[in-house]
């Protein structure tokens, strides 16, 4: 189907062709003919404008890739390969009532485009999907540390992901007298000794600054009460909240 200015398409028509060129399916004789289309066409322009807000948040991540010159005659002859057989088997069947119209349907471009495009539909589609998936796979921890009281009672935990990022989420409240501050630290050395990580006003989610310090499993995290602007001696010298060691998550 190569649109011009005087073509009258149907509406599914119409709206299949704005998402080949959105798609970049079409070829360059194609292509011009659409973009002649967009000026006058109202409801083309507008149907290619839905779909470019459709694939707005895959299209603003995506970087433009020329295919190779041969891409389009390729799938054309693909194409040809697969409807020869049936063409040649159509032939030699005797003609029954409605075998017109199932060689129309069969031999009509639009089908075949349409087939194409729900495949490329389809491929944005598992694209997406997979970039869900591995964004999801981001969020998840490598390691926990479940950080105990004295009596053993979870009040915080520290995730580690696998880009670097190290946070402690409370898991319940906890009391900081005025003029205090909770201070996270860490432990990966005796012989080095623990390294503050973090300073809060009071219990909530925080990023905790690791910077170039090491992190791995069995390595102690722990919370101090301390003066509100840190410890003084840059080693903990308050009651210790809560405490717990790094595990691998299953």
């Amino acid at each position: 189907m190569s649109p011009s200015r005087d073509d009258q398409l149907s509406p599914p028509e119409r709206d299949a062709l704005a998402g080949e060129y959105v798609l970049g399916l079409l070829d360059e004789a194609e292509f011009a003919a659409a973009e002649r289309r967009l000026d006058a066409d109202r409801d083309f322009a507008a149907s290619v404008e839905r779909w470019r807000v459709h694939f707005f948040a895959l299209d603003a991540t995506a970087t433009p890739i020329a295919p190779r010159v041969d891409l389009w005659p390729r799938i054309e002859a693909g194409l040809a390969g697969l409807m020869q057989p049936a063409a040649s088997a159509a032939a030699t069947r005797p003609a029954t009532a409605g075998s017109g119209r199932l060689a129309d349907w069969w031999n009509s471009l639009f089908v075949w485009r349409g087939a194409a495009f729900a495949g490329a539909l389809a491929t944005v589609l598992l694209a997406v999907g997979l970039v869900g998936a591995l964004d999801r796979a981001k969020r998840q921890p490598l390691m926990v540390a479940v950080l105990l009281t004295d009596s053993n009672v979870a009040a915080a935990v520290v995730n580690t992901f696998a880009d670097g990022r190290v946070e402690m989420l409370p898991l319940q409240s906890i009391d900081v007298p005025a003029g205090k501050a909770l201070e996270i630290w860490t432990l990966w050395d005796r012989a080095v000794g623990p390294r503050s990580v973090g300073l809060i006003d009071r219990a909530r989610s925080t990023p905790l600054r690791l910077d170039n310090l090491p992190l791995g499993r069995d390595q102690l995290f722990e919370i101090t009460l301390e003066p509100a602007s840190g410890s003084p001696t840059g080693r903990p010298t308050g009651p210790i909240i809560a405490k717990g060691t790094t595990s691998q998550r299953l």
